[in-house]
């Protein structure tokens, strides 16, 4: 076991581990610490706990130190610098007529670097850009492309569900999702309903993914036909997931009717329950279109 502290930058969602050495840190602390990019200012999310060693990147770099008055001052100017980077940056993508969008600008505390983020249809040429902002901030310059869920996670917003952004407030990494995940779920499949504010998929429909698949493997489909515990064989017409009850179609004494029954009570033969939506023509365009955004956000995260 090792001891450690959970630290989160300014820019990325992911907690760092590091040593907390000799210092005393509470949770909600800043501290200095070393990064593979240089020296940077963070904010402690997890409190010093014992964790076991392979759950730690070796080699475990230490706290320089806990933030004082004239680091907490540091950080506050290098964000009004960043703010006149950003608005230098758009000039100059203006005079090289790039076809890319700036997104934002970020200094590492010991100002060593000054990194722009953009996201672009596909790959730019940026190298003139970069020989001119160096010789106005006479610094290492670093332009990053970045996809639209990238965007939205450095910019935040509220989602559809009422709630900040997962991808802004905790997720350290995006995890891929599909269309199939909502199928499982048995969401609506036009796409204004499942995507998210970035315009790609909901991240959250990863959320339950295995819990639908374990309970979907249980049920018959809507369709299919099943034997009730009176010995009637019946034509499944809908299923409640999460209830793991199936309303049946019988007939008995010439009549039909909808009678509903737990699972466990009916007889079938178990197998993976399809989504039999109809969709309309614009819906399902639409649905094509998305899901070859999905793709291209892949492609860009690669870069």
């Amino acid at each position: 076991m090792i001891k450690v502290i959970g630290v989160r930058f300014r820019k990325a969602g992911k907690i760092y581990f590091f040593n907390p050495e000799r210092y005393k840190i509470e949770l909600n602390d800043h501290v200095i610490v070393e990064t593979a990019r240089g020296v940077e200012y963070g904010k402690v999310v997890l409190a010093p706990r014992e964790v076991e060693e392979d759950k730690v990147v070796q080699p475990l770099k230490s706290v320089i130190r806990v933030a004082n008055q004239e680091d907490e001052e540091r950080n506050l100017r290098n964000k009004e610098k960043e703010k006149e980077a950003f608005q230098i940056c758009l000039e100059k993508i203006k005079k090289h007529d790039l076809q890319m969008k700036l997104i934002d600008s970020e200094y590492t505390f010991d100002n060593n670097k000054l990194l722009f983020y953009f996201t672009a249809d596909g790959r730019i040429d940026f190298r003139e850009l970069v020989k001119d902002l160096a010789a106005v901030f006479k610094t290492r310059i670093e332009l990053r492309q970045i996809g639209v869920r990238d965007e939205t996670k450095l910019i935040g917003g509220i989602g559809i569900c009422g709630r900040p952004l997962c991808c802004h407030s905790y997720l350290a990494d995006f995890v891929p999702v599909s269309i199939k995940m909502a199928k499982e779920q048995n969401l609506s499949l036009n796409p204004t309903k499942i995507s998210g504010v970035c315009g790609r998929l909901m991240c959250c429909l990863k959320n339950e993914e295995e819990t639908y698949e374990e309970l979907n493997s249980h049920l018959p489909g809507v369709g299919d036909y099943v034997t009730t515990p009176e010995g009637l064989k019946g034509e499944v017409s809908s299923v409640s997931v999460l209830r793991q009850k199936v309303k049946v179609i019988v007939t008995e004494n010439d009549e039909k009717e909808i009678r509903e029954y737990n699972v466990e009570d009916l007889k079938f033969k178990p197998r993976r329950r399809q989504n039999k939506m109809k969709l309309s023509p614009e819906e399902m365009k639409a649905l094509e279109v998305l899901e070859k955004e999905e793709r291209k956000e892949e492609r860009v995260s690669k870069l």
